[in-house]
């Protein structure tokens, strides 16, 4: 009895054992889906996320990356007007789930390497070239724009989809950047020295105002005087004297007497 039970467990045993072995269930994570291939030769059925059988030994459940992958690089373009560029990128893009089988099929399952860093490149030489080096500067956005409308283009036909697409930098030759800076500096120095003339001249207008202000108010005052104005002024001024004096006479040695008509 004893035997038999000893027997069955190890049947049992046995039997977990090749089961792990030979596996015949696969399981497909989240962000992936499957591709079941049969001694090597893909299906067109796209496996979804979840535990799929699989006949062991014969099969095989390989998985595609459909979630949000991002991706970094930089190369050498030229501009229009022939100056050396080094553009820094950055993108995010993910496979659409129902070409997982194309993409494991035609790229190889990398379509980093087999499309996705050759079609940037093209699509940033191609977009860079139509541009001078002042003009990749100031229409970066634009630049940004036509290299991603390329980009789609390109990658749309291996179903993979460009989600977000950015020029992280420009870099141009020293010389290049030299005269970049000596022409910022000659135009900020341009815009204080237009700055300064226009203050001279407010200044100078403000001056021509103030004095025409002064001279007309001068001529008013001078219209104003008039032979009467200026004989009751003298009258007034006798008055103020008479009412300070004291009435004594100012001591003096020697010399008449000034006269005073009392009347």
């Amino acid at each position: 009895m004893l035997k038999n039970v000893l027997a069955k467990l190890i049947g049992f045993v046995v039997i977990l054992f090749l089961l792990a072995l030979l596996a015949p269930f696969a399981t497909v994570p989240a962000g992936h889906r499957g591709v079941m291939t049969t001694f090597g030769n893909p299906s067109n059925e796209v496996m979804s996320e979840g535990i799929h059988f699989r006949i062991p030994i014969a099969q095989t459940l390989n998985l595609v990356n459909v979630s949000i992958q991002k991706g970094e690089g930089d190369g050498d373009a030229a501009s229009r007007d022939l100056q050396t560029v080094h553009t820094k990128i950055a993108l995010n893009y993910h496979i659409k789930p129902e070409a997982a089988v194309s993409v494991f099929r035609d790229l190889g399952n990398q379509p980093g390497e087999r499309i996705i860093i050759p079609s940037v490149q093209e699509s940033v030489k191609a977009v860079t070239a139509r541009f001078t080096a002042e003009e990749l500067i100031a229409k970066r956005t634009d630049v940004r724009d036509q290299i991603v409308s390329k980009l789609r283009e390109r990658l749309e036909r291996h179903g993979i989809v460009v989600d977000e697409f950015s020029i992280v930098n420009f870099n141009f030759s020293k010389s290049f950047n030299d005269a970049i800076e000596a022409k910022t500096t000659a135009e900020q120095l341009k815009l204080k020295a237009e700055r300064d003339l226009q203050r001279i001249e407010v200044e100078a207008r403000q001056k021509v105002t103030q004095a025409k202000a002064e001279a007309e108010a001068l001529a008013a005052q001078r219209q104003q005087v008039t032979p009467e104005l200026i004989k009751l002024r003298e009258m007034e001024n006798q008055r103020l004297a008479i009412e300070k004096w004291d009435g004594h006479l100012p001591n003096v040695s020697g010399g008449a007497v000034p006269f005073i008509n009392v009347k």
